[in-house]
């Protein structure tokens, strides 16, 4: 709309000078073929007698006749003497010298000493009442006049183009409106698309869209599939691992009970540990990516509330106390599988080092949402912060595991595009802090 408002405006703009110059041109025509016939009505009432110019007391045309009158008429021999003039020339002091150069007729614009100007149709006469003759009869109308009519025709001509321009700009807001509405009504569909309302592009949109909306209907289509034949397959590694797995743990723990074979049934059962997390976190790592179309939203209170009642019964000689700082109705943009699996080391982490308490709160910001979860346990110091979120790195040693947990809580937050940091909580211990940007 505004590449067409910039638009029309500049040819209007164009067009004023041309439409100015083009009035101007026919209303001089209109002046020069006025001045003309009154020329003709001069010529016609003249006489020569003896060869000498007469004129009537009274001519045809009134305005010579008045001493008020803006319509001068003047008639001077071959020598340029002046031989008659009009009643309305009384009063006037033009200094026009005629050019008797056998030229026919000739019309021009003069300007006197004073400023003053005029339009001149001055027309050599030869034969004059059937003698021969030689005088130049001449015609003059003040300029003024022609620039007080211009004047009024380029006012009106403002506010017509004026007038014109905002019609037009209506009717292109009105044209835009309607043409795109198509294109509002598809990017609605998207948007429910991508807040998981809606799973596919409808039918109903113009002949011109159709094929656009076809070629996302397809692409839609597919990544589902292709998603769901990803995790079908991880699902079926896994269940393929886990037998060979379970029977190499029981093989362990039978040879733990010779006491000649506990140092290798010791090694063989902590290969198996760690073969089973690295499994599971080349699993995790892999399903849980977000889709490139589908926007995910997800409640958060339902997920934080079963997590800490399942970590509650895990921990629940450590009484530990969870506080939640959020609204009821937060939503994060994450999936849930990916949520379940972020938010559950996070609080294990969190349940498995703090003191006494956990405290969950979501802060809103002008960039996006933060969710921050700290415990009042010892901290990670600052030079030790960059190296847990390594794979295989941890500063706990007193507990089993590998140190993959805040690992692939670093992958599936940065495969949402938001960002992970690690600093002090008011609380003394750690506070894990995750912003997802606006989408």
């Amino acid at each position: 709309m505004l590449a067409a408002t910039i638009l029309a405006v500049l040819f209007m703009l164009a067009l004023l000078p041309a439409m100015q110059g083009a009035f101007s041109l026919a209303l001089q025509d209109s002046i020069e073929q006025r001045l003309a016939s009154d020329v003709t009505t001069l010529i016609s009432a003249a006489r020569v007698d003896n060869n000498r110019l007469q004129m009537p007391a009274q001519l045809p045309d009134e305005r010579f006749n008045l001493t008020d009158s803006r319509l001068l008429g003047y008639i001077y021999d071959r020598e340029g003497h002046l031989v008659w003039r009009s009643k309305a020339t009384q009063e006037e002091k033009i200094n026009y010298k005629p050019r008797y150069d056998g030229r026919g007729n000739e019309f021009a614009r003069i300007r006197e000493a004073n400023g003053e100007e005029f339009f001149v149709y001055d027309v050599e006469v030869k034969l004059l009442g059937g003698q021969s003759a030689a005088f130049s009869i001449v015609a003059l109308q003040p300029v003024c006049e022609y620039e007080i009519t211009l004047e009024g025709l380029r006012e009106n001509l403002y506010l017509g183009f004026g007038a014109a321009l905002l019609v037009l700009l209506a009717l292109l807001w009105i044209g835009l409106t309607w043409g795109l509405q198509a294109l509002r009504r598809l990017s609605q569909e998207l948007d429910q698309i991508e807040s998981g309302t809606r799973e596919s592009l409808s039918e109903q949109h113009p002949r011109e869209l159709l094929r656009l909306t076809g070629s996302l209907n397809r692409l839609l289509h597919s990544e589902r599939e292709q998603r769901s034949r990803y995790r079908d397959s991880l699902d079926d590694l896994a269940h393929s691992l886990k037998t060979p797995l379970t029977v190499l743990q029981g093989v362990s723990e039978d040879m733990a009970q010779k006491p000649q074979e506990r140092e290798q049934a010791w090694v063989l059962q902590t290969q198996i540990e760690r073969m089973s997390q690295q499994i599971g976190y080349q699993l995790q790592r892999a399903s849980l990516r977000k889709s490139g179309l589908v926007r995910h939203q997800v409640r958060l209170r339902p997920v934080l509330q079963s997590l800490c009642d399942t970590l509650d019964k895990v921990y629940r000689d450590k009484n530990v106390r969870v506080a939640f700082d959020l609204p009821e109705q937060c939503y994060v943009p994450i999936e849930q599988g990916a949520l379940l699996e972020m938010m559950g080391n996070l609080l294990e982490n969190a349940y498995r080092l703090c003191l006494s308490e956990v405290r969950i709160s979501v802060r809103e910001t002008l960039s996006g949402i933060e969710l921050c979860v700290e415990d009042d346990g010892p901290g990670v110091p600052p030079d030790q912060r960059a190296r847990i979120l390594q794979r295989g790195e941890r500063l706990d040693r007193q507990h089993p595991g590998q140190g993959i947990g805040l690992a692939v809580v670093k992958d599936i937050i940065e495969s949402y595009s938001a960002k992970l940091t690690l600093g002090d909580s008011a609380m003394g211990g750690a506070a894990f802090r995750i912003h997802f940007p606006v989408v």
